[in-house]
């Protein structure tokens, strides 16, 4: 039995292609440290935003997962999300992917019920007179 217990972590192709061009970034700008070789660092660097890049594309194209928890059939990592294409409820990087997805990805408000604070100011003691 896993530690975890039965739950979605949310392996993707987006999510393990971005953290390999990542991990391989800072590989080359720790040796360009290193070495002290400056164009290694940039080189390294460079790469790294590539993934994030990448990552951002991938999950537009559907190979990355809506926030939250996905249903136990689709929790292996090669399941393409079709939804993806009209963008995921309150997703940063799809507001970001166009106005189409932005419109869909926009945060939802919230119902007055649920919105409702209770009041931060304390109730007021009643005077006792004495």
């Amino acid at each position: 039995m896993s530690t975890q217990g039965h739950a979605d972590h949310g392996h993707t192709v987006a999510g393990w292609t971005g953290t390999a061009l990542a991990l391989l970034g800072f590989t080359g700008a720790g040796l360009g440290v290193v070495t002290a070789w400056r164009p290694g660092i940039w080189i390294g660097l460079g790469v790294v935003a590539a993934a994030g890049v990448v990552t951002w594309v991938l999950h537009l194209a559907g190979w990355g997962k809506p926030s939250g928890p996905r249903p136990a059939a689709e929790w292996d990592w090669r399941v393409r999300d079709t939804a993806a294409h009209a963008g995921h409820e309150d997703c940063l990087g799809c507001r970001l992917g166009g106005p189409r997805r932005a419109r869909a990805a926009a945060p939802r408000p919230r119902s007055a019920v649920s919105s409702a604070a209770p009041s931060a100011a304390p109730t007021p003691v009643p005077d006792s007179g004495v």
